[in-house]
């Protein structure tokens, strides 16, 4: 293209632009298979969409599912061994850390509930003939100074007392009776009063194994019998 034709806009035969070629015409092609699982003339619900899946049986989703029971194994406790070796005691003990727990938190909360009562008792003796609000601080100021201080005292003499009845079990084989359990009883409330001097010691674990040889009383009397029936049924 000369300048002339760019200023008078004379066109050049050359850069006419060529007829536009025909567009290609589509080629026809196989339909979209639909599945046979699904038919959109027939109505389905969820019940037939789930139906192969593990999701229908919801018995599959537990977590011991297809477990054989015949020979599935249970962990079992035999009636005899509950007991501590050398006792037929009824109550269920499996050795030293059962009695420390169990015996140790029920003579605490035995002592709890005693001196609760001791407080009470004395609460309402010393708030006679006084308002009821001064009469209700007075209980509960009671309350919770007599029975913490009985809980906690009867805990760790309790606590003393397993540790005692261990060792005099373990010096003479691993027997259990009697005199374990008293002189225990005995040892454990010397220990608690050893710094209040000989007479105190000896008042404590006087009172202390008394109280343990009327639970080894109790234990024998009481629950032998079922000690005795748990053994003939294992039989």
């Amino acid at each position: 293209m000369s300048v002339w034709d760019a200023i008078t806009g004379r066109k050049n035969k050359s850069t006419q632009s060529a007829p536009p070629a025909p567009a290609p015409t589509p080629t026809p092609t196989e339909p979209h298979h639909v599945s046979s699982l699904y038919d959109p003339s027939t109505p389905q619900g969820v019940d037939a969409f789930l139906g192969s899946s593990s999701f229908a049986d919801p018995s599959q989703l537990h977590p011991l599912a297809g477990l054989d029971k015949d020979t599935l194994d249970y962990i079992t406790l035999e009636e005899g061994t509950i007991a501590t070796p050398g006792t037929q005691a009824g109550l269920p003990s499996r050795g030293f850390t059962d009695d420390l727990c169990y015996g140790t938190g029920i003579t605490y909360l035995t002592g709890l509930s005693i001196g609760g009562a001791w407080g009470l008792q004395e609460g309402l003796r010393r708030s006679v003939d006084q308002p009821p609000k001064l009469r209700i601080n007075s209980v509960l100021n009671s309350i919770t100074r007599r029975g913490p201080f009985l809980g906690n005292s009867a805990g760790v003499v309790a606590i003393c007392y397993n540790f005692f009845n261990l060792g005099f079990s373990t010096l003479r084989g691993g027997k259990q009776d009697a005199l374990n359990t008293v002189a225990a009883g005995v040892l454990s409330g010397m220990v608690f009063k050893s710094t209040r001097g000989l007479r105190t010691m000896m008042i404590s674990g006087g009172i202390v194994g008394s109280i343990a040889g009327m639970w080894a009383i109790t234990k024998r009397t009481i629950f032998h019998a079922t000690g005795q029936d748990n053994e003939l049924k294992s039989l």
